[in-house]
């Protein structure tokens, strides 16, 4: 008897970097174009938006450097791991992104993907303005801080 796979039971990817490097400002869930074997990779929790962006080509939203790893049964329906996909926005939508894309020090950046209750998957993206150094050692020392706070009251 051939042995069933274990699903997670929620899937919820998310890019920690991209809040540590960036400000977000305006949020958007987009879909996304997929293959049947990403969607099932995904589905398994093999999904990764380590160092990923979002650019805008001919009036449509690409996600860059994403990683889906190859599914396990897909033999040669499997697609790059790495190669760019299509974002699912509506058109005043991408016109937001483009006009604040223009801006200096302004990029798209995605933050989270997940499987919504229909099965579909999607990605929320957001506008992101990049923090300074000094900026992301004072986002360390709070988060020490509260940390600290943390053990402080649970010894008591």
């Amino acid at each position: 008897m051939a042995k069933k796979l274990e699903l997670p039971k929620e899937i919820n990817i998310k890019n920690r970097r991209a809040t540590f490097d960036y400000t977000i400002g305006d949020t958007f869930t987009a879909g996304i174009v997929l293959t049947g074997t990403e969607i099932k990779s995904i589905r398994m929790g093999k999904a990764s938006l380590v160092d990923t962006f979002c650019y805008i080509d001919n009036g449509e939203v690409w996600i860059k450097n994403m990683y889906i790893a190859p599914y396990a049964f897909g033999s040669y329906n499997n697609v790059g791991d790495r190669r760019d996909r299509k974002l699912l926005l509506t058109s005043r939508e991408i016109d937001r992104l483009a006009k604040a894309n223009k801006e200096p020090g302004k990029t798209i950046v995605p933050l989270r993907l997940f499987i919504n209750n229909r099965g579909l998957a999607k990605i929320v993206i957001g506008i992101g303005q990049g923090k300074k150094e000094y900026d992301k050692r004072e986002a360390i020392r709070e988060r020490e801080d509260k940390r600290n706070l943390a053990r402080l009251f649970q010894k008591k």
